[in-house]
């Protein structure tokens, strides 16, 4: 009989990725991030373990969405009060807080425990094509061809 080796947290290694994250798809930019996050890209991959690397998203001003999303798509909040909700347009969040909309749209694809929120905390997110962790030693992340789709031009 054989026995299933489980990993333990001392014998996990994490790294750290950029993403370069302009010009592709909001979504699939997020898939993407939160499977690194969560540590299925491992073979070490254990549901209830956080084995996931860390994740730098540049240019996050300059990320799309495709169809008409960039008008119709919109944000909601809550404050808890009756008639506090609160809604703002994707184009406007993009011009006000670009990482925002990719904050966001990550936490979403995470659990919604403590795991996640430690998952969460591995993610820095940049408008710009510049970030101060170089002391981390960020390798860029190679997409595979088939989760990139082919983008629409607007």
């Amino acid at each position: 009989m054989q026995k299933t080796w489980m990993p333990r947290e001392n014998d996990l290694e994490s790294k750290w990725y950029v993403i370069d994250a302009a010009g592709l798809p909001l979504g699939r930019v997020a898939s993407e991030v939160a499977r690194i996050l969560k540590g299925k890209h491992k073979p070490v991959y254990t549901p209830h373990l956080d084995t996931g690397d860390g994740v730098i998203v540049l240019n996050a001003a300059k990320v799309m969405l495709t169809g008409r999303k960039l008008s119709q798509k919109y944000y909601y909040r809550h404050s808890g009060y009756p008639g506090g909700i609160r809604k703002i347009r994707y184009d406007e969040l993009i011009t006000l807080e670009p990482q925002k909309a990719v904050y966001l749209a990550v936490k979403r694809m995470l659990p919604g425990n403590r795991l996640g929120r430690a998952m969460f905390k591995k993610l820095k997110v940049y408008p710009g094509d510049r970030h101060p962790h170089t002391a981390q030693q960020p390798s860029l992340w190679v997409y595979n061809a088939k989760r990139v789709a082919k983008q629409n031009t607007p």
